[in-house]
């Protein structure tokens, strides 16, 4: 699985109206928590929702798209399924915390 960089707004609403299930890591390359939860959160959506699409979007240097998307804190995951936000976790946060509350509508789509 990999995680696809976004560049731009009008890219990543063409994805949130398009992906049926979509999770948004928000991080920066100053950032060192979003540096190591990166690869776990990749390796861990690839074993348990592998029909997810995963972005990541680079708030250092797209910082009007993180403004935008009411991104301020480091690191941040905004989770859609189709179209809507259903899991944003900002910050501090389980990884696993945030698998479980995608466990159900997962479920229901795929």
């Amino acid at each position: 699985m990999v995680m696809k960089e976004v560049t731009s707004f009008a890219a990543l609403n063409k994805l949130k109206a398009t992906e049926k299930g979509l999770l948004i890591l928000f991080g920066g390359q100053h950032c060192s928590v979003c540096h190591r939860i990166k690869p776990k959160l990749i390796s861990l959506m690839e074993q348990q929702y592998p029909n997810m699409t995963l972005v990541y979007v680079d708030c250092h240097r797209e910082s009007a798209v993180c403004a935008q998307n009411g991104v301020m804190s480091l690191p941040t995951l905004q989770v859609f399924f189709e179209g809507k936000c259903f899991v944003e976790a900002v910050r501090t946060f389980s990884l696993q915390g945030v698998l479980d509350k995608i466990q159900r509508p997962y479920q229901l789509l795929f």
